[in-house]
């Protein structure tokens, strides 16, 4: 293996396992979760700023936890940007074969004489 690709798979694993060590004992603060998003701070913000405010709807279907809400987002953006990806693959291979492709030239003798 080149010494640059040895780099790479080292900083990936550094990147990788750093942060999971680095945070190995450590909890979330009290009266927090590892994975509250924006979402449970801007709530959080609104009673706060306004605590007489009434939400206008409820969620149709609340997740288990928190972590089953990222992930279902986080498969909603995987699913977002695969569709987006194979839309551009498709487009740019379509307009490969079109440039490859010769153009047609008419057919220099009429193939039909209208009378």
């Amino acid at each position: 293996m080149k010494r640059s690709n040895l780099l790479i798979v080292a900083a990936l694993l550094g990147l990788t396992i750093l942060p999971l060590w680095w945070v190995a004992g450590i909890g979330p603060a009290a009266g927090t979760e590892w994975f509250a998003g924006s979402d449970r701070q801007a709530q959080d913000m609104i009673l706060a700023l306004a605590p007489a405010y009434l939400a206008w709807f409820e969620p149709l279907w609340q997740p288990a936890s928190s972590e089953i809400e990222s992930l279902l987002f986080a498969l909603q953006a995987a699913l977002g940007a695969g569709f987006i990806g194979y839309w551009f693959g498709v487009s740019v291979t379509r307009h490969g074969l079109r440039q490859s492709q010769p153009v047609r030239q008419p057919d220099p003798i009429p193939s039909r004489v209208d009378c």
